[in-house]
């Protein structure tokens, strides 16, 4: 496996021919209607939101991977007709932040992130190595070729406010839900009971192509090759289930929405370590 692994590593070098990828029509589809006053884009594999607020202003949820810039441009120009009031991400993760810098610079709008997310997001520190063994398919296989980071955007950033408040979306409230990264955020509007949850679960298996390019809905963990920290990832989860969703609109996957949907995140939360956790990181039993 780690000859395997090093041999991806050399010859893809992915940093390199992602700088060539061009993306295809088939690969940006618009999400149109995830709830009110909420849009979203799937870019390849991952989803980028806009929110609406009741003055008008707008804020964008994420930005990307790194070949994504003129694509959110384009649907930005096409759906708001005009910058954001902020860009917030809900953690620093290669495939979060790829346009980032760019929007930002062009857009001049200030970058909010949770405080622990500032050595990954300032140049200072990389995130752990990703787990290629965790299982699930060619996603988790490819992982150690993934970029870990940092960037900086130290002159962009700002911290998001300790008490949960979010001053550039005032409808909403931010919910630390670290485990996928120590800094990670979700974001919850009570109103209508809709859940942005970045990549604290999925709603397809992150961890499998074929289950990607299909995109049938069902709850998942957070993507297991990239998420250190099990207890806290579970722990997440049971706060967001607490919450009683009706509408999901996650990093990866479909949005979801029903009456079964608070259901089925009971059922992630509680049997999380069944669902979601790899094996070999399962809880270990207290000695008698």
């Amino acid at each position: 496996m780690r000859r395997f692994v090093a041999h991806l590593i050399e010859s893809l070098r992915i940093r390199k021919v992602m700088q060539h990828i061009e993306l295809s029509d088939q690969n940006v589809v618009p999400l149109t209607n995830v709830a009110q006053n909420v849009k979203g884009l799937r870019i390849l594999f991952v989803n980028v939101f806009g929110i609406t607020n009741p003055d008008g202003s707008w804020t964008l949820i994420d930005a990307g991977l790194p070949l994504s810039t003129e694509r959110i441009r384009h649907w930005v120009d096409m759906k708001f007709s005009k910058s954001p009031k902020a860009i917030v991400l809900t953690h620093g993760h290669f495939d979060h932040i790829g346009a980032v810098k760019e929007l930002a610079e062009s857009w001049k709008v200030p970058v909010y992130s949770h405080k622990l997310e500032a050595p990954f997001l300032t140049g200072k520190q990389q995130y752990p190595p990703p787990d290629p063994t965790v299982g699930g398919g060619i996603m988790s296989v490819m992982s150690p070729i993934y970029p870990r980071g940092p960037i900086d955007i130290t002159h962009h950033l700002e911290f998001l406010p300790d008490d949960g408040s979010l001053p550039m979306m005032p409808d909403w409230k931010c919910i630390h839900t670290p485990g996928h990264t120590v800094g990670h955020v979700s974001f919850f509007r009570e109103s209508d009971r809709t859940l942005l949850v970045g990549d604290a679960f999925c709603t397809t298996d992150q961890q499998s192509f074929l289950k990607i390019a299909v995109q049938n809905p069902e709850l998942n963990g957070p993507p297991a090759y990239f998420t250190p920290d099990w207890d806290s990832a579970c722990e997440s989860v049971r706060k967001l289930a607490a919450l009683k969703p009706a509408i999901l609109a996650p990093g990866h996957g479909l949005p979801m929405t029903g009456d079964k949907i608070a259901e089925k995140l009971d059922t992630l939360a509680r049997d999380f370590d069944r669902i979601a956790r790899p094996k070999h990181h399962q809880r270990k039993e207290p000695a008698a």
